[in-house]
C-alpha cells in the first residue's frame, strides 16, 4: 500500500494531467469550484507564514517590477501579430508564484523566507495590476472602464486577499484551529491536484468543442510559454545571484500559480489563451525536476567524496 501510495505522489503531476484529459467532461462540471481550491490553497499557505516574517526587499521589488512590466512588454509586441498569442504569452508572465514554489526552493538549498515573502507579495500584485489589465485587454475590455475594473475586482481581489487575512486572523484569534490546519501537511497537495484535473478537464473541453480551431496558434502559445518560462528563470536567478538568493529569484520568477492562471486566461481572456499556463506546467516542472536531479548528483557526489559528510549546501 505505501508503495502504491509513493508512486502515486511521485506521479501526481502526470496522473492529474491524464486524469483530468480522459475524464474532461466530469471535471469540466466542477469549474465552478476552481476559485474555492484556490483560496483553500492560499489560505493553507499563508497559514505557515507569520506577519513578523515578512520582510520586502530590494529583489523582490525587482521581481515585481519585471512581472508588471514584462507582462505589457509581452502582450504589446505580439498584439498586433497574434491577440490570442499575446493574451497566453502575458498570462504566463504576469501569473503569481506558486504556493509550492517554497517546498522546491527548500529542496534546492534555497531562501524559503524570501521566496515565501515573493509569494505574498506576488499575489497582492496580481490582485492589484490584473483588473486593471483585464480592463484594457480581457473580455470586458468593452464596457465602461469603472464597470470592467469593479467586476474584475469582485473576482480577482477576494480570491488573492482574503485567504491572508483569514490565515492570518486565525492565527491571531483562533490559535487552536491555525494550528490543526497547519497539521494537515498533504491537504494542499492534494487540493492541487484536485484543481489541476479540474483545470486540465475544463481547458480540453474548451478545445474540443472550438468550431474552428486554429491549431497553429495553439502550438505557438504553448511553445511561447515554453520561451517565457526559460527567460523569466534565467532572468530570476540572474537578479538574484546579486543578492545572494539565486535559487529563491529564479524559482520566484519561473515557478508560476498555473491553476490561478489558467483560471483567470478562462474567466478574463480568450479561453484559448489558458493553452499557455497549461503548456507552462510542464516546462517549469521539467525544469524543476533537472534542478532537483541536479542537485542530488552533487550531494551523492560529495558523499562519495567525503563520507563523512551527510549533506552539502548547493549555491
Amino acid at each position: 500500500m505505501k508503495a502504491i501510495l509513493k508512486f502515486i505522489k511521485d506521479w501526481t503531476l502526470p496522473l492529474a494531467i491524464i486524469t483530468g484529459a480522459i475524464f474532461h467532461d466530469f471535471f469540466d462540471m466542477l469549474a465552478p469550484i476552481t476559485p474555492y481550491l484556490i483560496f483553500c490553497m492560499l489560505m493553507l499557505t499563508f497559514c505557515k507564514l507569520s506577519p513578523r516574517k515578512v520582510r520586502l526587499s530590494a529583489l523582490h521589488l525587482w521581481l515585481i517590477a519585471i512581472q508588471l512590466v514584462g507582462c505589457l512588454a509581452v502582450y504589446f509586441s505580439l498584439y498586433k501579430y497574434n491577440r490570442i498569442l499575446a493574451e497566453g504569452a502575458m498570462i504566463c508572465v504576469l501569473a503569481p508564484t506558486a504556493t509550492s514554489a517554497a517546498v522546491i526552493t527548500g529542496m534546492l538549498g534555497g531562501s524559503v523566507a524570501s521566496i515565501t515573502t515573493y509569494t505574498l507579495v506576488g499575489n497582492l500584485m496580481v490582485a492589484a495590476a490584473a483588473p486593471i489589465i483585464f480592463s484594457f485587454i480581457g473580455t470586458h475590455s468593452d464596457l465602461v472602464f469603472m464597470d470592467s475594473f469593479l467586476q474584475i475586482c469582485l473576482k480577482v481581489g477576494p480570491l488573492l486577499i482574503l485567504p491572508l487575512l483569514a490565515a492570518w486572523g486565525m492565527q491571531k484569534f483562533t490559535p487552536k484551529i491555525h494550528k490543526k490546519l497547519l497539521s494537515f501537511h498533504g491537504l494542499s497537495f492534494y487540493l492541487w491536484a484536485l484543481a489541476l484535473m479540474v483545470v486540465m478537464g475544463r481547458t480540453i473541453c474548451y478545445l474540443i468543442n472550438q468550431e474552428n480551431p486554429d491549431i497553429t496558434t495553439e502550438i505557438l502559445i504553448a511553445v511561447a510559454s515554453l520561451v517565457i518560462c526559460c527567460v523569466q528563470f534565467f532572468v530570476g536567478r540572474r537578479i538574484g545571484r546579486k543578492y545572494k538568493k539565486a535559487i529563491a529569484g529564479g524559482q520566484g520568477l519561473m515557478q508560476k500559480n498555473t491553476i490561478l492562471a489558467i483560471w483567470m486566461a478562462q474567466v478574463f481572456l480568450n479561453p484559448v489563451a489558458s493553452i499557455g499556463p497549461a503548456s507552462y506546467i510542464l516546462w517549469q516542472n521539467s525544469i524543476n525536476s533537472w534542478q532537483l536531479w541536479k542537485r542530488r548528483k552533487k550531494v551523492e557526489n560529495a558523499i562519495l567524496s567525503h563520507p563523512s559528510l551527510d549533506s552539502v549546501e548547493a549555491h
